[in-house]
């Protein structure tokens, strides 16, 4: 094995440990803090580390160039302002397992979007894999995730979110260097968020300004490790491995390493119907990625879980290091 191919490989692990400890990070801060304060705290951070890392580049000027700063400030809008508010709303209301397996949900809305807006018609084998992924993810839910299903509704939702994100950035985007596409995702994102924040009231659902700097830590953690640089790790790996083994290793690898991040920080033992369900849905994403695509994919767009292709018919793709 090359060197590139294995430092990739220890890329694409390190994405996928990251993600694994998202939601459970997330239930930490958001049951100590307003979920508002969290989304716009954590989003704060990570954007300002995105404008820091694009400045020292000389790339920052490029998220306000007339031709494509409204397209990324509604990447930003879709990606991580409107993504993020759902994620920490519903997080707050959901056990983190029930967290990671409402965002492997992404394969369905990535395939009926290729099939409506690319004109990908589905595979048998990729029907298939999302009714097993889809079987997963009922089964480990279960009674005690509907019992809030506003809670399971809502982080349903946010795939959703990211998924619209991609397709702007794949229709009008292209060409647009990852890491200007990825500050824009955190510095649009995060200004819109604190700007909701502050005009919602600015509250922080803290006692007093000691307990909101005892926070500050994690939610920094949370915007600049788990959030950016999880971002960039996912760059990394697909800039030295082929994009199929790099998903293909990430994706379904996060819902069972949720497991030991749950339990290592909140204690959380999986139920048996749990447990089958994580499986199920692992199994299901990567069923749904080693399918063969409809029309031959070049490039695509990362995603906390699933991507959505881009045809061989564009160009370019944003994602070209």
């Amino acid at each position: 094995m090359e060197q590139t191919e294995r430092l990739g490989l220890v890329f694409a692990g390190l994405c996928a440990l990251n993600g694994a400890f998202y939601p459970a990070v997330a239930k930490l801060t958001t049951t100590a803090a307003d979920p508002l304060f969290v989304t716009a705290a954590t989003t704060g951070f990570g954007g300002l580390t995105a404008a820091i890392v694009l400045g020292t580049r000389g790339q920052l000027r490029q998220l306000v160039q007339r031709s494509t700063a409204p397209y990324l400030a509604l990447v930003g809008f879709l990606g991580t302002t409107l993504a993020f508010i759902l994620f920490f709303i519903g997080a707050e209301r959901s056990s983190a397992i029930d967290t990671v397996l409402c965002l492997q949900a992404e394969p369905i809305y990535s395939l009926i979007m290729s099939w409506i807006f690319l004109g990908h018609r589905p595979t048998p084998r990729r029907l298939v894999a999302i009714g097993v992924l889809i079987g997963g993810i009922v089964l480990a839910l279960g009674d005690a995730g509907f019992a809030d299903p506003v809670g399971v509704g809502i982080l349903l939702l946010t795939p959703l979110c990211w998924q619209l994100s991609h397709l702007v950035a794949l229709r009008r985007l292209l060409g647009v260097p990852p890491l200007v596409l990825t500050g824009a995702r955190y510095v649009y994102g995060g200004i819109f968020v604190v700007l909701y924040w502050f005009v919602s009231g600015g509250e922080t659902g803290l006692a007093d300004r000691s307990a909101i700097m005892a926070q500050l830590p994690l939610l920094a953690l949370q915007g600049v490790v788990l959030g950016y640089v999880g971002t960039l790790l996912w760059y990394q790996a697909i800039a030295r491995l082929d994009l199929a083994r790099a998903t293909a290793v990430v994706v379904p690898s996060i819902p069972l390493l949720s497991l030991v991040a749950s339990f290592t920080l909140l204690g959380e033992i999986p139920t048996e119907s749990q447990s089958l369900g994580l499986i199920l849905t692992a199994t299901g994403v990567f069923l749904f990625l080693r399918a063969p695509h409809p029309v031959e994919a070049r490039e695509r767009i990362p995603t906390q879980t699933a991507p959505i292709a881009a045809p061989e018919a564009f160009p370019a793709s944003p994602e070209k290091p």
